[in-house]
């Protein structure tokens, strides 16, 4: 069974204990006078400034929106990951997190000025619609698409259930032009995607982590136990490559799935009472079979936080490249009805105690992808640690890895790498270490199994 954390938090995020303010008589020392004093100051000038832009601009401003850039300003000033959010923005993330909302079941992507269809999801209005891969929608309720923004035609296209929407589309080499008609439905973002590959390995593929992973996984590996049966299956990769993050509850959960015992993470705020420690209870969905997690440069945040916990057990063998560096908790604090704001509150550590922020975390086997001419260059990530006014954590900062995956598995090394080595087969360098141990098995059942050994 999931748990749940009380408040709803972006990245990797915790609860907040709000304090609440009481009038009351204090003693005040003189420093904590002297700070106060300063502090009131500083207030001042801040009202002194937006009065001179109230009465002295060239324009009258939106005095809200001077407001609001005031904030953002504050936050930003910060780190790169405390931000304010506006009503719209925080709906809009709360929608991303919860993972279900009222639309199309479409993936879409713009390619110059127009909205293109990447993929209709199974089972969704748009595929039932008949909506293609490759379709161009250039009009939205006869509004023209070009213009908008890619979040104003998603925004124009999701809206209340069973209400419809009328998609003006290109289709093919000819652009022949057709009108579909969809009626809204409840759409479930699709996080965990799962295949078999090659008849004995489970291919677990987790997008982001939203409110309906860890349902997605445990359903996911149900259905592989049942492709699969018994010694036939060899083990799973757990592809976690460009998936930015998402809910900490979710990353415990997920973490919880492959461990039967043991601490999964903490999180660590400015005062010591604020520790937290997120610990794995008994129940290994996939019965202790080998497992290899796939990471790049693209993988942050509750990623991270998964690979951490799991390489740490030596439960996983890690394969790919250094991970993205975001070692800290974003909560999201709701300002009654003016939106939310996103404020970095901890920092997270690994159950070894390893901070990774701006570090990421090193695979066990670095291997890079080929990558095209016309890619190279722009097939790295910046990294935590390149990010300007990123949380500081010591002299050892690492900047940036390969994040990029080939569109098509066969010509996808690291897969290929996690397959080979989950069949026994050893293709790569002899010095690759053998598979992990599960800490968490007694002696007897730590023997390799026969899957484990090299082909004949």
């Amino acid at each position: 069974m999931m748990r749940k954390v009380s408040m709803l938090a972006l990245g990797a995020a915790i609860g907040a204990t709000v304090a609440t303010l009481a009038t009351q008589t204090q003693m005040f020392s003189g420093g904590a006078r002297a700070a106060a004093s300063d502090t009131y100051r500083q207030l001042n000038l801040f009202g002194d400034v937006f009065e001179k832009i109230r009465s002295d601009y060239v324009e009258k401003p939106d005095e809200a929106k001077l407001v609001e850039s005031a904030i953002n300003g504050m936050l930003s000033s910060l780190d790169p990951h405390s931000s304010y959010m506006d009503t719209k923005s925080f709906k809009d993330m709360q929608v991303q997190t919860r993972g279900e909302f009222g639309g199309l079941g479409i993936e879409v992507t713009q390619e110059e000025g127009l909205v293109k269809v990447v993929t209709p999801i199974d089972d969704t209005p748009a595929a039932k619609a008949g909506v293609l891969a490759g379709d161009v929608i250039i009009a939205i309720d006869d509004e023209p698409v070009q213009g908008l923004t890619l979040n104003q035609a998603v925004d124009k296209m999701r809206g209340a259930v069973n209400t419809a929407v009328r998609l003006k589309i290109q289709r093919g080499a000819k652009k022949d032009t057709q009108e579909i008609r969809i009626v809204r439905d409840v759409i479930r973002i699709r996080s965990v995607r799962s295949r078999i590959e090659g008849g004995d390995v489970g291919y677990l593929r987790i997008t982001q982590f939203t409110e309906q992973t860890y349902d997605g996984l445990k359903a996911a590996i149900e259905k592989i136990k049942t492709e699969a049966p018994g010694d036939k299956l060899k083990g799973y990769v757990l592809d976690l490559r460009n998936n930015p993050g998402g809910l900490l509850d979710q990353s415990i959960a997920v973490s919880d799935a492959f461990l039967e015992r043991g601490e999964i993470v903490s999180t660590r705020g400015r005062n010591a009472d604020e520790t937290q420690r997120y610990n794995a209870r008994p129940g290994d969905l996939t019965a202790g079979k080998p497992i290899v997690i796939l990471i790049n440069g693209g993988s942050a945040s509750a990623s991270e936080i998964v690979a951490g916990a799991l390489q740490d057990h030596k439960r996983a063998t890690l394969i790919g490249t250094r991970s993205f560096g975001k070692g800290s908790v974003q909560t999201i604090i709701p300002i009654g009805q003016n939106g939310a704001v996103r404020l970095t509150t901890a920092r997270y550590y690994t159950p070894s105690g390893r901070s990774i922020q701006a570090k990421g975390i090193e695979p066990d086997i670095q291997l890079l992808q080929d990558v095209p001419d016309e890619l190279k260059g722009r097939d790295d990530t910046k990294g935590e640690a390149a990010l300007r006014g990123h949380l500081k954590n010591g002299e050892e900062e690492k900047s940036g890895s390969q994040a990029y995956v080939p569109p098509d598995p066969k010509n996808d090394k690291q897969l290929n790498a996690a397959l080979d080595r989950l069949r026994g087969v050893n293709r790569a360098a002899a010095d690759i270490p053998p598979p992990p141990v599960d800490v968490t098995k007694p002696p007897e059942a730590q023997k390799p199994a026969e899957a484990q050994k090299p082909a004949n």
